[in-house]
């Protein structure tokens, strides 16, 4: 490997001499430069961007605490943070924390020893230790995404309420009355929001939801398809189901066809999030979207904006969901 003392004895000048032509630290004579550049390109040199950080006590890393990076939303936000990250000429280290406060914790001060300059965190956990550790941090930059706003934290997410209700909405409006929902645990802010704007648009259209008619899984397909046997074990089942997001949906797609019926002659289905693989089921899934790319694009964003100019980290961000529809909702 190509050392700056090779450079400096290429160049005929001292070390110190190269670290401020390389580094910009010192005026230093065009004729020397143009040596020192000359010699840096002849050997192929990389300055060492450790030692860069150390001396500019910054990394130009973002760190990022995310459940999985196998759900398929989540990978799509990862995507977008790291797209802003590449931009910008950031490096993402990506932590995969599973939920378990533990291991979070643990990640944390991984990251921390690692000096990222900012922290995007996409997690469910409430885990009050954990939000403590967030809140410790003190002026590190940090974004929450998908989550409920934290203090001194930026958060960037969809207005889950209003998606409820545009859930809600289309099912009133194709003739549907005994209709279901298949919710993620009551812990998760997202569910919650989705379940509140569920009800109210509902309730706006004189519908009620019997709490029996209120399924609760992991959001995830296996949670969708025991959600779903819950409901199809009531007399009537729905005739509409509403997962709270499109994982579930397709849980629920597999616990329909094994009870011998079909989506949407006997059962019509919406989800969320408008995952790529929606409209590619049989039929497709009318589904409700949030831009799991854009959400994370964004949080890199506003994070590298704090770094290079300053600017305010926004309290909170909420886009409006929009609704697609497919062919699962008769």
């Amino acid at each position: 490997m190509v050392s700056i003392k090779d450079v400096a004895q290429a160049a005929g000048v001292s070390v110190s001499t190269v670290s401020h032509v390389v580094n910009k630290t010192r005026f230093v004579s065009p004729d020397t430069m143009a040596a020192v550049q000359k010699a840096v390109d002849d050997l192929g040199y990389q300055p060492s961007y450790l030692a860069r950080a150390l001396r500019s006590k910054r990394t130009r890393t973002l760190g990022m605490l995310v459940t999985s990076s196998t759900n398929p939303f989540f990978a799509e936000v990862i995507s977008g943070v790291e797209e802003g990250c590449f931009r910008a000429g950031y490096s993402l280290i990506l932590c995969n924390c599973g939920d378990q406060p533990g291991r979070q914790r643990t990640y944390l001060e991984t990251l921390m020893q690692k000096r990222i300059d900012g922290l995007a965190v996409m997690t469910t956990s409430r885990d009050a230790d954990f939000q403590a550790e967030l809140e410790s941090l003190g002026t590190l930059p940090r974004v929450v995404l998908d989550s409920a706003p934290m203090p001194h934290t930026g958060t960037i997410g969809d207005d889950s309420i209003a998606g409820g209700r545009l859930a809600a909405g289309l099912l009133v409006s194709r003739g549907h009355i005994r209709i279901g929902c298949l919710t993620g645990p009551a812990s998760h802010p997202r569910s919650a929001d989705r379940l509140s704007g569920f009800r109210a648009g509902l309730e706006a259209a004189g519908i009620s939801l019997p709490q029996e008619r209120v399924a609760v899984g992991e959001l995830s397909a296996g949670g969708g398809y025991q959600a779903m046997q819950h409901l199809l074990a009531q007399t009537p089942a729905p005739s509409a189901v509403f997962a709270f997001n499109d994982l579930m949906a397709m849980g629920a797609y597999r616990a329909i066809a094994e009870h011998g019926l079909a989506i949407p002659r006997d059962i019509s289905v919406i989800g969320y999030d408008d995952l790529e693989i929606a409209s590619y089921l049989v039929p497709g899934l009318t589904t409700i979207r949030q831009p799991g790319f854009g959400l994370g694009l964004e949080a890199a964003e506003i994070l590298i904006a704090n770094l290079e100019t300053g600017a305010s980290l926004p309290e909170v961000i909420r886009h409006t969901p929009e609704l697609v529809i497919r062919d699962s909702v008769r």
